[in-house]
């Protein structure tokens, strides 16, 4: 039983900074941003930095398996107007291509909104098919679907909702899922107990399958179930509590996957990580 537990790490100065910030906080695991999450786009990646996120990682003891990439805020896979979604597309497309050129095998993106100009099950259309354009142009990178909190026009807070997408995706090896604890009980998937944990995560796995998860967000929640508020809170502090970390880390399925926080106080997370390593 393997757990890749760490944290979404700076890559300020360079992508090959991340890894070694992971490790100083005495991470088995980490996120970053392959460029700048506020821009659409970037120069390319040097082969000087690429070079050396390869050697940090090594050196570190961190593999494809422990890492968890994320896209920028800015894509909008699901956008309703075709300028819209053509840059995000394009955009999609390229931070894809940033993963493969880094030796990393999946992509953490949000999944999309309908802006109110569209129906939900146009929304999830389109962000499948933008999925089957990025797919077709890159290799094997999986794009991995991260369940939202539901707020405002987000679509994919409903595990019905990420099971469509995934339905409507060419190739199923190549896409996935990330749950974030705090998205899915802000959505209103209860995980307070043993009990509750067991029952979301048996519904997930009914309605879009354990086999697709490709990692974890562990955060806590500063709001209250089914509030639809993204409000994440370090560990045992929300609405959540420390009962549904300690699950989670004890199950089969979150084995050899990035186990993320992105809890609000970054001074905390050795603790933290270290926290959760003694639930294991």
């Amino acid at each position: 039983m393997v757990k890749f537990i760490g944290a979404h790490v700076s890559a300020s100065g360079g992508v090959e900074n991340a890894p070694k910030n992971a490790a100083d906080i005495k991470a088995t695991a980490f996120a970053l941003f392959t460029k700048n999450q506020k821009q659409w786009f970037a120069p390319a990646l040097s082969a000087v930095s690429v070079e050396a996120f390869k050697k940090v990682c090594a050196d570190c003891g961190f593999t494809a398996e422990s890492i968890l990439p994320h896209d920028s805020y800015l894509i909008n896979l699901g956008h309703p107007t075709d300028e819209g979604l053509e840059k995000s597309r394009t955009s999609f497309t390229e931070e894809m291509k940033r993963c493969e050129i880094l030796g990393l095998d999946r992509l953490n993106f949000h999944p999309g909104s309908h802006l109110r100009e569209i129906t939900v099950s146009e929304c999830l259309t389109r962000i499948a098919e933008s999925i089957n354009i990025a797919l077709d142009k890159t290799h094997g990178v999986t794009a991995v679907i991260e369940n939202t909190a539901g707020q405002g026009s987000n679509v994919g807070f409903e595990f019905e909702q990420l099971a469509e997408i995934i339905e409507q995706v060419e190739d199923k090896s190549r896409v996935g899922i990330c749950i974030d604890t705090c998205h899915a009980f802000a959505a209103g998937y209860d995980l307070t107990t043993d009990a509750a944990c067991e029952k979301t995560f048996a519904k997930l796995d009914k309605t879009v399958g354990l086999k697709y998860l490709r990692g974890m967000h562990l955060n806590d929640a500063k709001k209250t179930l089914a509030s639809k508020v993204d409000r994440h809170e370090t560990l045992g502090n929300g609405a959540i509590g420390l009962d549904c970390f300690k699950w989670l880390v004890r199950q089969p399925f979150t084995d050899n996957i990035p186990l993320i926080l992105e809890t609000p106080e970054p001074e905390r997370w050795p603790e933290e990580i270290s926290l959760l390593k003694s639930f294991i």
